[in-house]
């Protein structure tokens, strides 16, 4: 990992930084990213299916982050050496998960590259065509 350590400012920062992001209020006043009425990074309230195995308490700072696909959301969940989990009740969805207490194990290029994936996940083809081209990355 190189580069300084990202930090839950650097999620509102690369989210709300996309283009077409629009930012509403998801339970518990948490601010869910969307890019054409579409979520594609939001910061969850406690849920059952999100605790420390050891103790039961219920996360109360997971973040859910889109994924292009089953295999992008497998090798970031396998990958031991990053902070990305899943539960059973985000079986078959496009997302992972991701503490904010974790988020110092990922530098801010590793978790910039996550969220601009999951925007280009779920923004329409035009819109994701036009800002790979305004990044030279097509």
């Amino acid at each position: 990992m190189a580069g300084r350590k990202a930090r839950v400012a650097d999620v509102h920062a690369v989210a709300g930084g996309m283009p077409h992001v629009t930012v509403v209020q998801g339970g518990g006043e948490n601010p869910v990213y969307q890019v054409g009425g579409k979520s594609f990074v939001f910061f969850r309230t406690k849920r059952p299916d999100a605790f420390d195995p050891e103790t039961g308490e219920r996360y109360d700072d997971v973040i859910v982050i889109w994924v292009p696909s089953e295999d992008d959301k497998l090798a970031l969940v396998s990958d031991d050496s990053n902070p990305f989990f899943t539960t059973p009740h985000f079986d078959g969805h496009l997302s992972v998960l991701v503490r904010a207490s974790r988020l110092g194990e990922l530098s801010v290029q590793e978790l910039t590259e996550v969220i601009q994936d999951a925007w280009l996940s779920r923004a329409s083809k035009r819109r994701a065509d036009t800002w790979l081209k305004e990044q030279r990355l097509s």
